[in-house]
């Protein structure tokens, strides 16, 4: 049997592992404008009402040594705080009215 990909009390959310636990802010950011707002709402409804649990999961483990599984957990928590502005206050992808505007992180909030 191959290893869990999150936390066993997570493991309905695996199917969104492959599509949404990305390494990157930009990678994020590039995944929320390629996908549609069927897909964002998609992960969005299955990831948010398990999203204070996950949090409350992950306070109890040490930040710079997770296991596998749970920093994958925080990766789809990272994605999920991206995708909540197309959903909850745009209703697209893109922010409205920014033409070609971009941003760059400059510190990536992982462990």
């Amino acid at each position: 049997m191959a290893d869990a990909l999150l936390p066993p009390e997570f493991s309905a959310l695996e199917p969104f592992v492959e599509d949404w636990c990305l390494d990157s802010e930009p990678e994020r950011y590039a995944k929320r404008l390629s996908s549609s707002m069927d897909e964002i709402q998609e992960f969005y409804d299955a990831t948010m009402p398990r999203a204070e649990e996950a949090i409350q999961y992950l306070d109890k483990l040490p930040l710079d040594d997770l296991p596998e599984d749970a920093f994958r957990l925080l990766k789809l928590l990272y994605s999920l705080i991206l995708m909540s502005f197309p959903v909850e206050i745009w209703k697209q992808p893109y922010i409205p009215d920014t033409g070609t505007a971009e941003f760059a992180l400059k510190i990536e909030p992982v462990p």
